[in-house]
């Protein structure tokens, strides 16, 4: 069973990826930091090892992708508030990085999508719990009805 989850991003400059990251509020693990790569670390289980591409390289016959002009992956992590998805991106465009796309609201669902300096896309979002336990459908039920007159009533 796994018990730590480890994203693996290459990158085009390790010490601008390493200023970004902490820069947004996460910090390094220096016994997994060198001049190939960084640990960053987001939470107790999750992690990200920022690569430079020529080390990356080595850990696949694939091609790379460039991450600004094609995605193979977006990470998306949780927040406990809606508040804590706007103040979290406000913090990024801060350290450099850009609001991929405007926040989505879907109700019991609200996210909003960034990019690091390389391109790599991650979207941080707020589930409410009674969608997250239940289902969405459960949570879309709570959802205040929208005022199906109008503001003229």
């Amino acid at each position: 069973m796994a018990t730590a989850i480890f994203v693996n991003l290459p990158t085009t400059d390790l010490d601008r990826s390493k200023a970004f990251f902490t820069g947004i509020g996460w910090r390094l693990d220096p016994n997994f930091t060198d001049d190939n790569a960084a640990c960053v670390v987001i939470d107790e289980n999750i992690y990200l090892m920022v690569l430079t591409r020529e080390f990356f390289a080595t850990f696949t016959d694939k091609p790379i992708v460039d991450p600004r002009t094609s995605i193979q992956v977006e990470t998306a992590l949780s927040c406990d508030s809606r508040a804590d998805v706007d103040a979290f991106i406000d913090r990024v465009v801060a350290a450099g990085g850009t609001e991929h796309r405007t926040a989505q609201d879907y109700g019991p669902m609200y996210s909003r999508d960034f990019e690091d300096p390389d391109g790599n896309l991650f979207s941080m979002i707020w589930m409410d719990p009674v969608a997250a336990e239940q289902g969405w459908d459960s949570a879309e039920a709570q959802q205040p009805a929208a005022d199906s007159q109008g503001a003229d009533g």
